[in-house]
């Protein structure tokens, strides 16, 4: 019989007991977990970025709902406990759900401290912990206006970043001298200002806060008055000052505490059933607040609960990392002065570089890094071996590739590391784990380690060093294009500049070039063509859709032969034609001497040779016969393959021509990354060959069974089943939600089937077929899109119109939804 095991809180220490437990006995417990929040398990060090833009809340989630559902975990969400029963061994949430342990985790976290000033309790004053409180920013930040953040440290910060970024203007109010005084140095606390005043966040420190002013009638703040009277409007008030341990239940349940619940080193409380991990801890009378101290619990009271001997928990030194896009800071250690200590400065005013290193007995005791932090890790590491640093002490400032004298190869030094050497801080990821994972698994690409360890998939400073042990590991097989820039003008990937687009709304070439730093100043044409896509695929109203950044058949809206001259392929709804267009095709042929017609392998007729100067007379002639282009030449939805279906088919289960016709009617003229072609079968005889496009739709008695991520050219690949649905409309939802999935989050000419793969065929399922809000809001957005972006270039071209003026298909579109 399996034990039961209940967890009180689904934070990330919970979290990690659960993955360390399901890695190495996935059948000694039956799971069942309370989170009095209402959602699966995420990233709590990732909501700055969140608050930011640059991620979304999807981004961050650890656990998605099928993890739970995949590993027979009962996750109860929305189900604060309110009521720890030792005696029965039971605990009961506040909405009456009761259940037995045999072992349980308490996990409640920490609260925010609230100073008591007057004005504390006034709409608009908030706190920063979790995702509601993300979420109650961002509304806020929707109107703009002026937010006051108290408190100058490590969150305080990220939040004033994250909503300067959202368009507000931001002041922070610090009571101590200078920045991150428990992480920072005086030296580095003064860059950090400077740095932050750069952005234009006004920063105050030694300001105590007095009261928070209210609007007339109480219904919200006006401003925040300081003890020396000073006045500072606000429209929004964070309060970022702090955190105490979440110990008020372990408390009622009679456990021993203090400021937290008192553990021994095995993690266990008072009560030898009842564990307690993360925040709301009290080890050897300190309570921590870093993920490195709370993840170390975790894999502590996962061993406990394996019945593995350990020598658990213990205090060691931790390292920070302020998670602003642009900041470069980190310190580890303790970098307080002392008579025994002594420093080793680097300043390079210059390049805005601060290091200093705090020695004591030949030893690291403490690092601050800012500007420059690519060795805070090795740093971090001789710190926490120990190591006698005599040796080197004359080029130790440098790093590891200066530690034996003289230049080394970076590899060395990352090939010496040990393998419980931490790389990544944000999810306590060693590099045993991670050159295990790539040696055992195959890991070839930078998202494949990402999605299998988490090492550098967070705020990302460690990924340089998940690449180094990738080329170590791998050596000649490793494949530099997988993790490699978009282009040689850029050191950003294609999903920092996806990112960074939105979150800094950059709405041009030019502007994105700017702020992202370009190395060239009109780009390539790797990247042009790209950063186009992003553009038009971010901002389908604002932005206007530079062509000369687009391939020569997009251009010329239609593709160019071997011979100067080109093809031009009309659109077939569903590979359906009539008599009259099939007689207007003929006189076009006739009349320009076009020397060779073909049908397509995507049902349409191709028209081949060309003169380029023939172009629009063409398409005029095939226009008034109600031809669009087929957009044969485009990043975009190619063709619907379809068969007979029920119309003329013996074995035709549902009308699969009306519904190609329907969703290619909907769907044409939408840009993606790559080509985009589909099929709908009548039944599973699969004539349209469903089963080999991007998206695919097979046809069964029950409804729609919706396929996608296949490949037939230089790759053969079977699609994956996305799921079933009833009925067509919810077919074409489905279909039209997937494409816009693969739209925002697709890297440029990256096909359906490659970047299913990345990012994984289960998490589509999730986001398309599992949830319907998220679903329905990319749906949304589609149709949104189309009002802009659903235009003949033929007529444009041949009438002369802007693009925006004329879109004589967007309403049939729109319609069609409904």
């Amino acid at each position: 019989m399996k034990k039961r095991l209940v967890i009180i809180g689904n934070g990330m220490a919970p979290g990690r007991v659960l993955d360390e437990l399901f890695e190495h006995a996935p059948d000694l417990y039956d799971v069942t977990i309370f989170n009095a929040e209402p959602r699966v398990n995420y990233d709590r060090i990732m909501l700055s970025p969140v608050l930011s833009g640059e991620k979304k809340y999807e981004e961050i989630i650890i656990h998605g709902d099928a993890w739970y559902v995949d590993h027979g975990v009962e996750l109860l969400k929305g189900e604060k406990v309110v009521n720890i029963d030792r005696d029965a061994k039971t605990v009961t949430s506040e909405n009456g759900v009761t259940a037995e342990y045999d072992k349980l985790i308490v996990a409640t976290g920490s609260l925010p401290i609230v100073i008591p000033v007057p004005g504390h309790d006034l709409p608009g004053v908030l706190t920063y912990r979790d995702l509601d409180d993300v979420t109650a920013m961002l509304l806020a930040a929707k109107s703009g206006g002026k937010a006051v953040v108290i408190g100058g440290g490590l969150l305080g910060l990220e939040a004033a970043a994250g909503l300067k970024e959202r368009g507000m203007d931001v002041t922070v109010l610090h009571l101590m001298p200078t920045l991150m005084e428990r992480q920072l140095d005086a030296a580095a606390g003064h860059l950090l200002q400077s740095t932050l005043e750069a952005r234009g966040i006004d920063i105050k420190t030694g300001a105590n806060t007095a009261e928070i002013l209210p609007q007339p009638n109480n219904k919200g703040v006006r401003a925040v008055r300081l003890e020396d009277g000073t006045e500072i409007d606000a429209d929004l008030v964070v309060m970022a000052v702090g955190i105490r341990p979440n110990a008020q239940l372990a408390k009622d349940a009679g456990l021993k505490t203090n400021r937290g619940i008192l553990v021994d080193p095995q993690m266990r409380t008072s009560d030898p059933d009842i564990y307690a991990v993360g925040e709301c801890v009290e080890f050897d009378g300190k309570v921590y607040g870093l993920v490195a101290p709370l993840y170390q619990m975790a894999g502590v009271t996962a061993r406990e609960l394996m019945g593995d001997a350990n020598d658990g928990f213990s205090d060691s030194a931790l390292a920070t990392k302020l998670k602003v896009t642009g900041v470069d800071l980190y310190s580890a250690g303790d970098f307080a002065d002392g008579e025994t200590r002594e420093e080793i400065v680097l300043r390079d005013a210059a390049n805005g570089v601060y290091k200093r290193l705090v020695l004591e007995d030949d030893k690291i005791v403490g690092v601050v890094l800012y500007g420059d932090t690519a060795d805070g890790g090795w740093f971090f590491q001789q710190i926490k071996d120990g190591t006698d640093i005599s040796g080197m002490r004359d080029t130790l400032i440098f790093g590891p590739a200066y530690a034996g004298g003289e230049a080394l190869d970076p590899m060395a030094a990352v090939a010496a590391l040990p393998d419980d050497a931490e790389i990544c801080g944000c999810n306590g990821v060693c590099k045993g784990k991670i050159v295990g994972a790539i040696s055992e698994k195959g890991l070839s690409s930078l998202d494949d380690v990402r999605a299998h360890t988490k090492a550098s998939a967070s705020c990302g400073t460690c990924t340089g060093l998940v690449e180094q042990l990738m080329s170590l590991t791998l050596g000649e097989a490793f494949d530099p294009d997988a993790v490699s820039p978009m282009c040689g003008c850029t050191d950003l990937s294609h999903d920092d500049v996806r990112r960074l687009i939105k979150a800094k709304e950059l709405k041009t070439i030019p502007a994105v070039m700017q702020t992202l730093e370009w190395k060239s100043s009109c780009g390539c044409a790797k990247c042009r063509p790209a950063l186009n896509y992003y553009l038009v695929c971010d901002w389908p109203d604002e932005y206007a859709d530079d062509y000369q950044s687009r391939f020569i058949n997009e251009r010329a809206h239609a593709n160019i032969q071997k011979d100067g001259t080109y093809s031009v392929v009309p659109r077939m709804w569903g590979g359906q034609t009539s008599s009259s267009e099939l007689r207007a095709i003929a006189d076009v042929v006739d009349k320009f001497n076009i020397p060779t017609v073909k049908v397509t392998g995507g049902q349409r007729i191709d028209m081949l040779g060309i003169k380029k100067e023939d172009l629009p007379a063409v398409w005029a002639d095939l226009g008034k016969a109600g031809f669009v282009s087929g957009h044969a030449y485009a990043k975009g939805l190619r063709t619907v393959k379809t068969c007979v279906g029920t119309d003329w088919c013996r074995f035709g289960t549902q009308d699969s021509t009306g519904l190609g016709v329907r969703i290619e009617k909907f769907m044409w003229g939408s840009w993606t990354p790559a080509k985009v072609k589909m099929a709908v079968s009548g039944c599973p005889r699969n004539c349209a060959e469903a089963t080999c496009k991007d998206v695919g739709v097979i046809c069964v008695d029950s409804g729609y069974e919706i396929h996608f991520a296949g490949a037939a050219g230089l790759d053969i690949k079977g699609t994956e089943v996305l799921g079933l649905v009833k009925t067509e409309t919810q077919a074409l939802e489905h279909i039209v939600a997937l494409v816009q999935m693969y739209r925002e989050q697709g890297h440029y000419l990256e096909r359906i089937y490659k970047w299913a793969k990345r990012i994984g065929y289960d998490e589509v399922r999730r986001q398309i077929m599992d949830d319907a809000e998220k679903r329905r809001a990319y749906f949304d957005r589609f149709v949104f899109s189309q009002k802009f972006a659903q235009v003949d270039p033929w007529s444009e071209r041949v009438s002369g119109k802007d693009k925006h003026e004329f879109k004589p298909m967007a309403t049939l579109s729109l319609q069609a939804a409904e």
